[in-house]
């Protein structure tokens, strides 16, 4: 919502305002793009479901999520195998 508490009028106003707001938090050199990956990536490192995070960022295709739900749960998998890995007596 913009700060008269409408919506934005157009994805480029909305993109300008998110640098702005950038700016104001010292986040200097990235795009709305850059920030929207990262926080579809912090969501799935935090254990949401791919249709959560479809949700979230507006997706209308599975494949967009899947993209940051595929990676986090690969991380997740192997961190788990290890553990078993470890917890086996040799």
């Amino acid at each position: 919502m913009t700060d008269h508490g409408k919506p934005f009028s157009s994805p480029e106003s909305l993109r300008n305002r998110v640098q702005k707001w950038c700016a104001a938090a010292g986040i200097v050199g990235k795009s709305s793009h850059g920030i929207r990956k990262a926080v579809a990536v912090l969501l799935a490192e935090a254990g949401c479901s791919q249709h959560q995070i479809m949700a979230i960022m507006a997706h209308s295709q599975a494949k967009t999520s899947e993209v940051y739900t595929k990676g986090a749960q690969r991380r997740a998998m192997s961190g788990d195998a290890m553990q078993v890995l470890a917890a086996l007596e040799w």
